[in-house]
């Protein structure tokens, strides 16, 4: 499957690879991220994050792998709820982790959310070691996201559960060119006013628009080898939170 969000970078007229363009982009908005991400989505991002930590808290897990950390809102969100979890993060930017380091040590939760630099693609872990894995709003990012799926299903032990939350698009008559002019339009001026990268939130809608969704993420998720692949649409279809089983 031809993945198109892999052929959309961050920086027009920029020949590096795209993981390098997506490092240097979170990490010249990685002050503004939270206060965006708030901004963006009024404040349901935090509702997209509670379901996700629902379905991993019923697994019971003793390791989750987090990738696209960013600032660690979902890696603290775990740890909170579940005591007796050990949260490791993986992330590009540094300047993203930095933030949550911060954000960590004044939720007291440094000995159990640990947060460090690496390429999702070719991650630090020993195969089978995750009870489960998540990421949220990162897989578009991916520069090759099939690989990022296989290294994924490496690291996760079997029986263990991935859950995925990605930005998607409404699809409803009325939700739809709504949805496509704050996207297109509001979030991009927000975003130069308040992080300063011109281009950052205007490569947001974008890599949303290209990003498979719904049953193609599935069929994706299933060619790397996962098992029981579903997804859930939420609010109107702005975001959709993906499982499966190894």
């Amino acid at each position: 499957m031809e993945v198109k969000a892999e052929h959309i970078n961050p920086y027009d007229n920029d020949s590096r690879a795209k993981s390098e363009q997506v490092k240097d982009m979170f990490d010249s908005i990685s002050g503004a991220y939270d206060f965006m991400n708030r901004a963006m989505t009024m404040g349901v991002d935090r509702l997209w994050r509670r379901k996700a930590v629902q379905t991993i808290r019923h697994q019971d897990p003793r390791l989750v792998v987090d990738l696209a950390t960013g600032t660690g809102d979902l890696a603290i969100a775990l740890a909170r709820s579940m005591p007796q979890t050990t949260v490791t993060g993986y992330d590009l930017s540094e300047g993203m982790l930095e933030v949550g380091r911060d954000k960590v040590a004044r939720a007291g939760l440094a000995s159990r959310v640990a947060m460090y630099q690496a390429d999702c693609l070719e991650l630090p872990c020993a195969d089978n070691s995750a009870d489960a894995v998540t990421v949220a709003y990162g897989v578009r990012n991916f520069e090759h996201l099939l690989e990022g799926y296989r290294e994924m299903y490496r690291i996760l032990r079997p029986g263990g559960t991935l859950c995925v939350l990605e930005l998607s698009t409404p699809r409803g008559k009325i939700t739809a060119p709504l949805y496509h002019i704050y996207t297109r339009y509001i979030i991009p001026t927000l975003g130069r006013m308040i992080s300063r990268d011109r281009r950052a939130y205007s490569y947001l809608p974008e890599s949303i628009a290209a990003v498979p969704q719904g049953a193609d993420m599935c069929a994706l998720m299933a060619e790397a080898g996962f098992l029981d692949c579903r997804f859930r649409p939420m609010t109107f279809g702005a975001c959709t939170m993906y499982t499966a089983k190894k």
